[in-house]
């Protein structure tokens, strides 16, 4: 290490140490470079403390980078409120500022408002239109909307514009993942390996590594590539309803018969260990999911799917999550379920819960509808909801979901008044939450739907949320959606109910 460095670590660790109350004019300068150190070395939480310690002076300047500062490391540590309240104040401190106003768009984006996130991007490149931040936060946005080609070329500014920021070349990789050119996103997400703080160790390094050797493993296979008669045909596919999911009759590999849960609550189709292990599906690489339980996120094993059948719909080289390995413990159930998502596939569907039958296609057929959502997928379909009247949220549209739930970060900010807790037991993809409660009370809306005096099933989304990289609000499920004829159109990003 050079000498100024040790220099600069050893005396930011004594001022921590006296106080971060002492910080003054002199000091403050020193944990403002003592937090840009850690920050560049992924010390975050570390950094943070820096941060919040260099804004304790009466220095407007440096109080402006160290409230920066703390707002980029807490949307790094998953802290996501306190990003938001902490750049909401910096912006009615700096209203002018550009940079200012972009990183409020990142911590607007990491709650889930994602309309708020898109304004205050178009705002800042009104002040400074070439700055990088601002095109790559439009980049996210436009890609939320589906609007991946447009997406791209807004990530490809933000990188002629800043080539060292390591984020940028992720969003580029995930972008060019979903549009199926995985050749170009493994040397994006290689960019992106390089440039993180600790390329041989951290989760972040081991996920990267992950991810390349997932996406080369498709050699020159097209992914997800449709047959027949490619992405243009209207596949028509019964369903049955069993303990509230729908389930479809669907073949893996062409060797198993396979009943599927329709879940878009999902990134990928999944099979269980056990169906995995009968159809042949080898695994490629470990990955992390995150769901409701106690596991919050979990190790899983990711593979490829030669062949998928679902109805006339027929796929080849299906990314697949195997749940292996297996949730144990007692009262768990003995088989893990096998699931589906058509939008997993970049494809659009319509739910008949009447005539039971489930339409997927790239272009849904026109059919009016009585409310129309706005939607936006960040590898899961969000839509936006209100509760008590006064906050909004993002909902998970979870076609593999029973019931309306809200997160307890949703929950607390509702104040302790509300808080007549009945307990549950409710076991997800992670096992059982054990801290879920039922919340009677609540006020929800959904554009021209209302639920008033509502009782909702408040569950932990705090790992979701982080391994997504927003913050999760809730999730609506069979019991709301089954109510209506849902289409889920991604290339209007609507949800569209009728009755």
């Amino acid at each position: 290490m050079h000498r100024p460095r040790r220099l600069l670590l050893a005396a930011g660790f004594a001022i921590l140490a006296g106080a971060v109350a002492s910080t003054d004019s002199r000091t403050a300068p020193v944990m403002l470079q003592f937090g840009d150190l850690l920050f560049a070395e992924g010390r975050y939480s570390e950094a943070r403390t820096a941060y919040e310690a260099a804004q304790e002076t009466d220095d407007q300047a440096i109080r402006r980078l160290g409230a920066m500062g703390t707002v980029r490391s807490s949307l790094r540590l998953g802290a996501f409120s306190r990003a938001m309240e902490t750049a909401a104040s910096l912006r009615d401190l700096a209203p002018d500022d550009a940079a200012v106003l972009a990183l409020y768009g990142d911590a607007v984006w990491a709650t889930g408002l994602f309309e708020e996130a898109e304004q205050a991007y178009a705002e800042t490149l009104e002040l400074v239109p070439d700055l990088a931040q601002a095109h790559h936060g439009v980049a996210r946005t436009l890609a939320a909307k589906n609007q991946l080609d447009a997406a791209l070329e807004e990530a490809e500014i933000a990188l002629r514009l800043e080539p060292r920021e390591g984020e940028f070349h992720h969003t580029a990789g995930s972008i060019l993942e979903r549009m199926r050119r995985y050749g170009e996103a493994v040397s994006a997400f290689t960019a992106y390996l390089s440039l993180l703080p600790n390329q041989d160790s951290g989760e972040q390094a081991t996920l990267g590594r992950s991810k390349i050797r997932f996406l080369r493993s498709f050699g020159e296979d097209l992914p997800m590539e449709i047959l027949d008669e490619g992405r243009e045909r209207i596949h028509r596919i019964p369903f049955k309803v069993s303990d509230d999911k729908i389930i479809v009759r669907g073949r893996v590999n062409d060797r198993q018969n396979v009943d599927f849960v329709l879940d878009t609550g999902a990134e990928h189709t999944f099979l269980s260990a056990r169906m995995a292990q009968r159809s042949r599906v080898t695994p490629i690489v470990r990955t992390l999911a995150a769901g409701v339980g106690q596991l919050g996120l979990r190790g899983l094993l990711l593979g490829k799917l030669d062949s998928l059948r679902i109805g006339t719909l027929r796929v080849r080289n299906v990314p697949t999550l195997i749940k292996a390995p297996r949730l144990t413990g007692n009262g768990l159930p003995k088989n893990e379920r096998d699931g589906f998502s058509p939008l997993a596939l970049g494809l659009s569907m319509s739910i008949d819960y009447q005539q039971r039958e489930l339409v997927v296609a790239e272009r849904l057929p026109e059919r009016e509808a009585h409310t129309v959502l706005p939607l936006h997928q960040h590898r899961l379909a969000v839509v936006r909801g209100l509760v008590n009247n006064d906050r909004a949220v993002n909902f998970i549209v979870d076609t593999g979901g029973e019931v309306i739930s809200i997160s307890r970060d949703t929950a607390m900010a509702l104040g302790p008044s509300t808080f007549r807790r009945i307990p549950l037991r409710v076991f997800g993809t992670s096992g059982w939450d054990t801290d879920a409660f039922l919340l009677p009370g609540v006020d929800l809306r959904f554009n021209e739907i209302e639920y008033n005096n509502f009782s909702v099933v408040v569950l932990n989304l705090q790992a979701p949320s982080t391994l997504l990289g927003f913050q999760v609000g809730g999730i609506v499920g069979h019991k709301f959606l089954s109510r209506y004829h849902v289409d889920i159109d991604l290339l209007r990003s609507e949800v569209r109910l009728s009755s």
